[in-house]
């Protein structure tokens, strides 16, 4: 198929209806692609991506990665899973097929179509990580038997599965482990820190901080770690893993001053006890990511916080 007289590239990807699968899909479309989204809907949202449905370019198949797909693509972008603890420990058993299953089927239809295929990990591959920055040579501190292990552990068994078909089936792989990422679409009842607290000080209530609020966590905007998926899965001869997130590193408790300020609210701030394996310490070392791929966010905090605001005002009405 061609585009302007120029080949279009077909790409999958799973999870499309996700908070950043939908950006990905607008980007590529954007782009020139002709995109695929899959989505089972457990975690994304038809919302996300109501404003494709009269794309001639983009199509839309409902179906559950744990379950093998037929279709003929050029690039496959693996993010299906959900990312939020609240959704993810939701249904443990669901996360680790999606992990484990979802990622050995995705890696069977690259392999049979000789598709490029890119997994999103995740910086719970570090667990609660006793270096810090994190760098990608780091192995990680995780619970095998806790809480969030279906979701840290199956990353990581995701992980093995790439590299294994590389090694074994010389398929074509690239891994990345996302940090913290945040911007407009994030479900409202998200779970993870930014959407917590934005929620909770637009409708007037207490912000809600685990523990003292000393521990640290860094965000990166939407936009920006679409642009590093893009890169990583059009640069030759990089495998990863690549860690792709924001190095600035704030406390949880200036996060939610933060959000207050932005907001106007005049919300105060709860403090209630520390979840299971909550890491202590969370922020990436990206210089192989400067240095493979030229990449460095772009967007600062206080300026993704407010358009990230602005977008849930207009959802709930606030």
């Amino acid at each position: 198929m061609t585009k302007g007289g120029l080949p279009m590239k077909r790409i999958l990807i799973t999870g499309g209806a996700g908070f950043l699968g939908s950006h990905l899909c607008d980007r590529l479309i954007g782009e020139g692609a002709d995109v695929v989204g899959i989505d089972n809907f457990f975690s994304g949202s038809k919302d996300n991506i109501r404003h494709l449905f009269n794309d001639p370019y983009f199509e839309l198949i409902r179906h559950d990665v744990i379950h093998p797909l037929f279709i003929e693509v050029d690039q496959i972008y693996h993010l299906a899973c959900p990312a939020s603890p609240i959704h993810y420990q939701q249904n443990s058993i669901k996360t680790v097929k999606t992990n484990v299953m979802g990622t050995i089927n995705m890696l069977g239809l690259a392999k049979r179509i000789r598709a490029r295929i890119l997994l999103s990990s995740s910086s719970e591959v570090y667990g609660d990580a006793k270096v810090h920055p994190q760098q990608e040579s780091y192995w990680g501190n995780v619970n095998p038997i806790g809480i969030r292990s279906c979701y840290d552990e199956g990353k990581r068994v995701a992980e093995t599965l790439m590299m294994d078909y590389h090694r074994q089936n010389r398929v074509d792989v690239r891994i990345v482990r996302i940090f913290n990422t945040y911007g407009p679409r994030m479900a409202v009842d998200d779970g993870r820190v930014v959407s917590n607290f934005i929620v909770q000080a637009l409708k007037g209530k207490p912000l809600t901080v685990y523990g003292d609020g000393s521990q640290t966590r860094s965000f990166c905007y939407v936009t920006d770690l679409v642009e590093a998926l893009i890169k990583m899965m059009n640069t030759d001869g990089f495998i990863g893993p690549v860690n792709l997130g924001n190095p600035g590193e704030f406390t949880i408790l200036e996060l939610a001053e933060k959000v207050i300020r932005i907001t106007g609210s005049s919300s105060g701030i709860v403090h209630c006890p520390l979840p299971q394996d909550d890491p202590v310490r969370r922020c990436p070392d990206i210089s192989l990511a400067e240095a493979r791929l030229d990449w460095r966010p772009k967007m600062g905090l206080d300026e993704g916080l407010a358009a990230t605001v602005d977008d849930f005002k207009k959802r709930l009405g606030a």
